[in-house]
Formats: C-alpha cells, sequence, structure tokens
C-alpha cells in the first residue's frame, strides 16, 4: 500500500451509531501516529461525534463525502490507505464507495451481511481492485468474523497435531443475548425480499470466479434437530456467514483437501428452536409485501441503538465442532454485545491491521482470514473476544 497519503483510516458514517462507536473505538485504541479522520455527508454531526470523544481530538480532520457524489467519495479513498464504512444498507449506498475504493487502490472495511451486495462487488469490482492492490474486505463485524476467524482459530489448533490432510468438515452454532441492530434487520429485509436477484448475483459470482485447484470448499446445508453433544437444539441460519467461511476455505489450503462449513442458531429448549424459526419465516414472508416490509423497518430504525447499560449486559458464542479423519475438536468463540459493541471493535481492529500489522500478500475482495488472518486474531484476543479450545 501507498504511505504518502494524508490519512491511514477514514471512517465514513461515522454519524450512525455503529459508526460512533467505532469512532470511540479508535479514539481509545489507536496507536499514537496512526493518522485518522470522520467522514460524511453532514459536517455539522460529524462535529458532535467528534466533540464527544474528547478534548484531545478537538482536530481530527473532518471530511465531507456523500454516496450520491462521486468526486467526494474519490477525494476521500484518495487520500487515506484504510476507508471503514458503516453506510448501509449496502445495495442501496455500498457501492460507490466500493468502486472509488477499487479504482484508488485503497483498502476496504465495511459491515455488511449481504450476500448478494458482496457477490456484485465481486463481480464489478475484484479484478479493479486485483490491478490496484486494494483489498475489499466485506463483512468485517459479527457477520462474520466470529465464524470465519473462529474456523481459522479451530484449523491452527488442529495444525498442532498434525496438517489437515483428509475432509474437514464443521458445524458453527451461535448463540447470543443483544439488541438486533437496527442496520442488520433492515439489511435482512432487504435481502428476504429479493430471492430472485440474490440467486443470480451468486451464479454470476460462480461463473467469475475460478476455483481452488485440487481442493474444494463449501457452505453445506445443515438440518434441524438436536445436538446431542453441545445440548443444543440447532436450526440452519441463512446467513451470510457460511458463504463467507467456505470463501475462506477455498483460498487458504490450511482446510485441507475438502472442507465443508454449516451453520446455526443453538437454542436450549425446541420451544424457542421452533419459535425462532417460524419468526423467521414470517419475516421472510411479509418482507415480499411492501408496506408490511416498510412498517417493520420503521419498528427498529437504522442508526439507533440499546443504551450502554444494556450493551453491557449482552453477550454471544460460536461454538464450532472439526471433525478430520479420527480427529476432532470444539473450540468456542465468545464476547459481549454482538451487533454494536464487538462489531465496532472488529470493524476498528481489522482497519488498524491492514495498516499496522504485515499481514500476507492479497488483493482484490478477500476474507478476514485470508487478508488479516492471525495477526486479527491475535488482535481480537488482546480486545477481549474470547477464542478458546473447549475439548
Amino acid at each position: 500500500m501507498t504511505s504518502d497519503r494524508r490519512f491511514d483510516i477514514v471512517l465514513f458514517g461515522a454519524t450512525g451509531f455503529t459508526g460512533a462507536l467505532t469512532a470511540a473505538y479508535l479514539a481509545e485504541h489507536a496507536p499514537d501516529g496512526v493518522r485518522w479522520a470522520l467522514a460524511g455527508r453532514n459536517l455539522e454531526r460529524l462535529d458532535e461525534v467528534r466533540a464527544g470523544l474528547g478534548p484531545a481530538y478537538a482536530d481530527l480532520p473532518l471530511l465531507r463525502a456523500d454516496v450520491s457524489d462521486p468526486a467526494s467519495l474519490a477525494e476521500m479513498a484518495g487520500s487515506t490507505r484504510v476507508v471503514v464504512t458503516t453506510v448501509g444498507p449496502f445495495l442501496q449506498y455500498g457501492e460507490p464507495v466500493v468502486t472509488a475504493c477499487a479504482d484508488a487502490g485503497t483498502d476496504y472495511v465495511d459491515l455488511t451481511g449481504e450476500p448478494e451486495f458482496v457477490d456484485r462487488m465481486y463481480v464489478a469490482h475484484h479484478a479493479t481492485a486485483v490491478r490496484t492492490g486494494a483489498r475489499l474486505v466485506h463483512a468485517a463485524g459479527f457477520d462474520s468474523v466470529p465464524h470465519d476467524l473462529g474456523v481459522l482459530h479451530l484449523v491452527r489448533e488442529l495444525e498442532r497435531t498434525g496438517p489437515i490432510t483428509e475432509p474437514l468438515s464443521v458445524r458453527g452454532v451461535v448463540r447470543s443475548g443483544g439488541t438486533l441492530s437496527g442496520g442488520t434487520f433492515h439489511s435482512a429485509l432487504g435481502q428476504f425480499a429479493r430471492a430472485r436477484q440474490l440467486a443470480e448475483a451468486a451464479r454470476a459470482r460462480r461463473a467469475a470466479e475460478p476455483r481452488p485447484q485440487g481442493r474444494s470448499s463449501r457452505a453445506a446445508k445443515g438440518r434441524p434437530g438436536r445436538d446431542k453433544e453441545l445440548g443444543f437444539w440447532l436450526v440452519p441460519l441463512p446467513t451470510i456467514d457460511p458463504i463467507i467461511v467456505a470463501r475462506s476455505g477455498a483460498a487458504l489450503p490450511a482446510y485441507g483437501p475438502r472442507f465443508s462449513y454449516s451453520h446455526f442458531a443453538g437454542t436450549r429448549t425446541l420451544r424457542y428452536a421452533v419459535g425462532g424459526a417460524a419468526i423467521v419465516g414470517a419475516l421472510a414472508a411479509a418482507a415480499q409485501v411492501r408496506p408490511l416490509r416498510e412498517a417493520l423497518g420503521r419498528r427498529l430504525p437504522q442508526g439507533e441503538g440499546p443504551s450502554e447499560r444494556r450493551r453491557e449486559k449482552s453477550w454471544f458464542t460460536v461454538d464450532l465442532v472439526g471433525e478430520t479423519g479420527d480427529r476432532r475438536i470444539h473450540t468456542r468463540v465468545s464476547g459481549g454485545d454482538p451487533g454494536y459493541t464487538e462489531t465496532a471493535k472488529m470493524l476498528a481492529e481489522s482497519a488498524l491491521s491492514l495498516v499496522l500489522d504485515d499481514n500476507p500478500p492479497s488483493a482484490g475482495q478477500v476474507t478476514t482470514a485470508q487478508a488479516m488472518g492471525d495477526h486479527l486474531l491475535s488482535r481480537l484476543q488482546r480486545a477481549g473476544i474470547r477464542f478458546e479450545t473447549v475439548v
């Protein structure tokens, strides 16, 4: 990456709830010498965010940038080594920022959980980013860091007893006690309403993306049921997480010759499992009707979030069980409030890793495991997210 730019990191969308949390995390944890700035379309609101960071940041630069103004995005991308963006839904607002970063050779980090957006960005901008050297890192929040880096950690633990030379299957089971992010909710409603377009985008990507030679990696469809080993009822989750993990498996030979990952929500009782599946089904059905979709969206506005006290009580766990040959391992990722506090931490540490760490060479659209891998894993462990071996 170039080192002669004005900034190391620009945070775009700092006036939103998660954006402001990310700014606060950078203010507290970015090492001395890291040059960063806030960007958005409203300089007055950016100034309010800056004021909330304390007197030490009174001179933190503010940049005006608007997704409807390509010139402002090009200027922003050209001024920095990394752009971190929280401006979603990404299908609606995301591509202009990706375009600007890919064209400028600027690393890009977002928190999207929208698979259609990620696939469309690969088809449209991966080749440009490879040419310019930009690393386009999507899903660097709760979607999908705990799952992506959780599987990387599992692989590293398996490697302690030897390389993975036989098929490796991993199942991930996520549980949480937290408030759903408004941005995540709106993105999910949008994806439910676009099943046909989502499938089209996935097909276009498969046609454009080369497959790994002599290896395979896939997101496996899980079946609902009782997991006696973990003690949970499992409900398959139709999220971006297994797709991201499978792409890391395709990119990283350490995952072995044949890798598969299945993804579930886990509940203690059958009643909650059935209820959760019913709610997801009802939301998917309601999203097909525009007035219902808009009414649901108004119930959880974007840009708002829970109080600090409520976030302090929130938590998540991701249990991962891997099996290869006669080896079996159970690992776990756990942390605090997933939708906001920990997502801001993951975003900020991803950007800091891209700026400061000696990461493996990569360019184009890449996953967190592929782009930052062990360095980001270590950063998140030091930041309080736990990656541990259970069995």
